[in-house]
């Protein structure tokens, strides 16, 4: 086969896709880059390599007008992955229009923005559903690998950011009807977000064997999104026009983000430790170093968002009526210290990663993607801090972080492009291990 690429993984610090319990076996990935290929790209992954050995992975990979130009070369290479890209346009969309020092021209930028990050979800949705549709068996062969499901996280955090944008775009221009779609929707991607909080990590507990030195910041993702959730559901309980339903949307909402929160720090712990022990990761999953600041920053700016709807719901509908009318504003002044202490930890966890990327080159991937989200919301929780204080050093700081945020979003969608174009992006273990269960069940019959 023309145009053969090869790539090696080291085994140290990157996602091992070990042996499964249940005799799947494994191989070793990155799961930052992972994307199904087509099938005339043969991945042939060393299984079972020795703790401290370098794997390799065999990818070839035609020359693009060699290779089957039809739809289905696409939707078998569409894995949950791809949906980080609409996690750093969202966060892009929500800066644009909530900047600081803001104008007519980037509200309209901001716009464009959403509706293309809209456009591109419905397609992404359309073509996820035909792969698992066209392909029996597929989906729980994905649920089952070690690291690919870690990614359906990003499904619900990209479905957060377009709902948040209804709420900033579409209800004051359209009104009520647009308030009850994205209230309607928000409760979808709450359900969505506990179910994967829940059930895939602990699949992949339940059916792999992970080592501390192998453990990936991805681990994050399914965790974070009933975080993103949370903080989305403050921004939708300030346009209710019921107080009751604001009241029962803020509370399921703080639900969310204390079922996640305390997760997602005990994860933290256990990738500081594997960091401590292990060394950074390796180069092509070095970009992963900026997943845990999704958490912190996010978390931060629920938090305080939670406490500044609380102080208007709370009093309306003598919620915690003991405590007088003081309740909501305990819970605003609250939420804010907590919520400045997680955005200063996210400052902390950005010198980590780059000074990580910094000492070593790395590859362009899908992984590339984790830039953008978890500095965006970074970025947001600073502006939120910024509104609450007398001070331009927040909106200042606020505003510089957004335009990095833009910037890098530009860059890495072109990036994207370019290896769309060769076909260099499209690598996913899940696919394979399907073709090969078939196989083999084929051959056994």
């Amino acid at each position: 086969m023309d145009g053969t690429v090869k790539r090696t993984c080291a085994v140290n610090g990157t996602n091992v896709l070990p042996d499964s319990r249940d005799g799947t076996e494994g191989a070793t990935v990155s799961s930052t880059t992972l994307l199904s290929p087509p099938d005339n790209v043969t991945i042939n992954p060393t299984v079972n390599a020795p703790q401290g050995e370098v794997d390799k992975m065999d990818i070839s990979l035609p020359p693009l007008q060699k290779r089957e130009k039809n739809v289905w070369v696409v939707v078998r290479a569409f894995t949950p992955a791809w949906f980080t890209v609409n996690m750093g346009t969202g966060i892009v969309s929500i800066l644009l229009h909530n900047l600081p020092y803001n104008g007519a021209w980037l509200y309209w930028i901001s716009v464009i923005v959403f509706v293309l990050n809209l456009t591109l979800f419905i397609l992404f949705t359309f073509i996820s559903a035909l792969r698992y549709l066209i392909y029996p068996g597929l989906f729980m062969t994905m649920i089952r690998h070690s690291a690919v499901p870690l990614l359906l996280g990003a499904f619900p955090i990209a479905l957060s950011t377009i709902v948040e944008m209804i709420v900033l775009v579409c209800v004051p221009a359209w009104g009520p009807w647009t308030i009850k779609l994205a209230w309607t929707l928000w409760w979808i991607d709450a359900a969505i977000s506990i179910i994967i909080c829940y059930w895939i990590p602990f699949v992949i507990m339940h059916t792999h064997d992970i080592k501390l030195a192998t453990l990936s910041a991805t681990w994050l993702l399914p965790i974070a999104a009933p975080i993103v959730a949370s903080a989305i559901g403050a921004v939708v309980a300030e346009v209710l026009e019921n107080e009751q339903h604001a009241l029962w949307t803020l509370i399921t909402s703080y639900f969310l983000w204390g079922t996640a929160m305390p997760l997602s720090l005990t994860c933290l712990v256990i990738f500081y430790q594997r960091l401590s022990m292990h060394n950074l990761p390796p180069p092509e999953a070095i970009v992963s170093m900026f997943l845990p600041v999704a958490p912190l920053g996010q978390g931060g700016y629920a938090i305080m968002q939670l406490g500044k709807v609380a102080a208007e719901v709370f009093p309306k509908t003598g919620t915690l009526g003991k405590m007088g009318t003081h309740s909501g504003e305990i819970l605003y002044v609250t939420g804010w210290i907590v919520g400045f202490i997680m955005w200063a930890n996210g400052l902390a966890w950005i010198f980590f990663a780059l000074a990580s990327i910094s000492r070593r080159k790395f590859p362009f991937n899908i992984g590339w993607w984790g830039f953008t989200f978890p500095l965006g919301v970074w970025a947001g929780a600073t502006i939120a801090i910024g509104q609450e204080l007398p001070s331009r050093f927040f909106n200042v700081l606020g505003t510089i972080a957004s335009v990095v945020v833009t910037l890098l979003w530009i860059m890495v969608a072109i990036g994207t492009i370019r290896k769309i174009v060769d076909g260099k992006i499209f690598i996913a273990p899940d696919f394979e291990q399907w073709k090969k269960k078939n196989t083999q069940a084929t051959e056994a019959a």
